[in-house]
């Protein structure tokens, strides 16, 4: 588990348009990562 104020670890991921991004597409910049573990599950 990562612990909270420590660097991420490299990943690809599909954004909300479908488009690849990477976190290296924002290096340099602050990211904030959301994301709700149940939004494609019934229930």
């Amino acid at each position: 588990m990562i612990e909270a104020g420590s660097k991420a670890p490299a990943f690809t991921m599909t954004n909300q348009d479908g488009a690849s991004v990477s976190l290296d597409d924002f290096k340099g910049k602050y990211v904030l990562l959301w994301w709700y573990p149940k939004a494609d599950t019934p229930g």
